[in-house]
């Protein structure tokens, strides 16, 4: 089995170090570079190209959403992890809209940063329960201060397979596959889907099916 290639980026030393500790305790991860600012992660990725980048939200310089904008731009297959203190959907938001595929708090437990890692180095999303539960409050809030009932069962049955195939980290060419349909046809879905659920990117889609509880 290849050796999954790990980035990180904080500009706490210590920090680093905990991470690392953590991640090449699993013998198959190896820590391929330590960032200390955004503008270094950025560089690092591009000069690297690791499997994984494990950033902090608030790094110096150029912040952790900032370089995950700029990381995923060049590289969409490098999945990106945020660790924050922050639950607040104020900083969860972005940071997916940046194309991050997990958001981890950093006072989570050691399993939690395994799981995350694993999740986006195989295209899948991971959130901490705390960040989820929060952003599903949030959800909830908006939802009723516009007065729309869950979007959820707008969807068709066909769209709701589509849903669970995409957030389960499928893509378009296997849920096609899986269902004997064309992938344009998947396509149009997958686009009907971000519509009606008012989500902008696959990283807020599964969120939004965390929050369902149609996938953990």
């Amino acid at each position: 089995m290849p050796i999954l290639r790990i980035l990180l980026g904080d500009d706490h030393t210590i920090v680093r170090q905990g991470l690392r500790k953590i991640l090449e305790d699993h013998t198959e991860w190896t820590v391929v570079a330590e960032c200390a600012d955004g503008r270094e992660a950025v560089r690092q990725a591009h000069l690297l190209e690791p499997d994984v980048a494990v950033l902090d939200i608030g790094m110096p310089l150029l912040s952790g959403i900032e370089a995950t904008r700029q990381i995923t731009r060049r590289q969409p297959g490098l999945g990106v992890l945020i660790l924050s203190m922050h639950s607040d959907p104020a900083f969860v938001t972005p940071a997916l809209q940046a194309g991050a595929r997990g958001y981890l708090l950093k006072d989570s437990a050691d399993t939690d940063l395994l799981r995350g890692v694993t999740a986006v180095a195989a295209g899948k999303s991971f959130f901490s329960p705390a960040a989820a539960k929060v952003m599903l409050d949030d959800y909830l809030r908006r939802l009723a201060q516009k007065g729309i009932v869950d979007p959820y069962d707008a969807l068709s049955e066909r769209e709701r397979e589509i849903f669970q195939l995409i957030a389960e980290g499928r893509s378009n060419k296997d849920v096609a596959d899986l269902l004997s349909i064309s992938v344009t046809t998947v396509e149009t879905h997958r686009s009907h889907i971000l519509q009606k659920l008012d989500v902008h990117n696959t990283a807020e889609l599964v969120l939004f099916a965390v929050r369902r509880g149609v996938v953990s």
